[in-house]
């Protein structure tokens, strides 16, 4: 039997469409990124011409699961290490990515948003960043990396070391968002921006990402374990 609260996946007409709504906070658990690596692997398979990921009214993913996190250094880490590979497979996928944020983005929802290739947020009162330094957690180096490509330079510090969390046009002005529209037209308009994206020529599209992106991808990759070695749980 399926798990209603893990991720979902349905082809619109050559757009995949992944769907966060686990009836809470859309957290990233050890169940949900295999289904999201799962579900990537079908998106190639059925060569979706883009991807757009939706979370559910008022939520777009809180980030990491806090009763996973808790439990052990170890466990933690693995759980991190997995979010950053999948994070690095999302940045570096082949077709464009559209994020329809729709509603809070935290920790790992803002960085869902720093991997995605365009992305779509809700007008409505909502928090969106990297909140991690504020809970007493050092950011990694994939997010501090992600970060400083995607966000402006004026905003990194403090989005960074500083923890600062922003409302939907904060956030867009920051780097976070790149459109904010009326709550009920984020999934329209993310899907019309991916049909749009998908009418690229898919080659040169994924090229010219792997060119722009891959040195942060191999750089993340290649030092991840080492980087894991020293990241330490949220203080509670």
């Amino acid at each position: 039997m399926t798990d209603p609260t893990l991720p979902t996946y349905r082809l619109d007409d050559g757009i995949a469409v992944i769907t966060l709504d686990d009836g809470k906070a859309n957290v990233f658990s050890t169940p949900a990124l295999e289904s999201l690596e799962a579900i990537l692997d079908q998106v190639a398979a059925d060569d979706a011409r883009a991807v757009v990921i939706v979370g559910r009214p008022g939520r777009f993913s809180a980030g990491f699961n806090l009763a996973e996190m808790t439990e052990s250094v170890e466990g933690m880490r693995a759980l991190v290490a997995r979010g950053a590979r999948w994070w690095m497979r999302l940045y570096g996928f082949g077709v464009p990515t559209v994020a329809a944020c729709t509603g809070h983005a935290l920790a790992g929802g803002a960085i869902t948003l720093l991997a995605c290739d365009v992305r779509i947020g809700a007008d409505l009162p909502c928090k969106i960043g990297l909140n991690e330094v504020s809970i007493g957690m050092p950011l990694p180096v994939f997010a501090v990396e992600l970060a400083r490509d995607r966000l402006t330079k004026a905003s990194f510090a403090a989005s960074t070391m500083g923890a600062k969390v922003y409302d939907p046009e904060g956030a867009r002005v920051a780097g976070y968002l790149d459109e904010v529209v009326p709550e009920d037209e984020v999934l329209p308009t993310a899907i019309a921006e991916a049909r749009r994206l998908g009418e690229l020529r898919t080659g040169a599209y994924a090229r010219t990402k792997l060119v722009a992106r891959q040195a942060v991808i191999q750089q993340v990759l290649a030092t991840l374990e080492a980087d894991m070695a020293t990241v330490s749980g949220p203080e509670t």
